[in-house]
């Protein structure tokens, strides 16, 4: 099935929006708080869920940028710094 409604844009703030009717929402299994993708696609507005799954092992070292963090990622049992508990 494929819900579709005719909505008007109105201002909030600086920027427009729209709010997104119940049906559309639970058809398309958007939920309060999620992250969503906005793109234009051939002069229209495509809204993508952006799902919450976790990474992988691999991404997550895909990430991982030593100048960002601070050096290298190693597992030490030496207490560095401040951390003395």
């Amino acid at each position: 099935m494929m819900s579709e409604t005719i909505l008007h844009i109105r201002s909030w703030g600086n920027n427009l929006g729209v709010r997104l009717p119940a049906a559309i929402t639970a058809e398309a299994d958007l939920s309060l708080d999620q992250l969503v993708r906005l793109s234009v696609v051939d002069g229209g507005v495509l809204i993508q869920p952006i799902l919450n799954k976790p990474l992988t092992l691999e991404q997550l070292l895909d990430n991982f940028d030593p100048e960002l963090h601070g050096g290298e990622a190693m597992i030490t049992s030496q207490k560095l710094g401040a951390e003395q508990w």
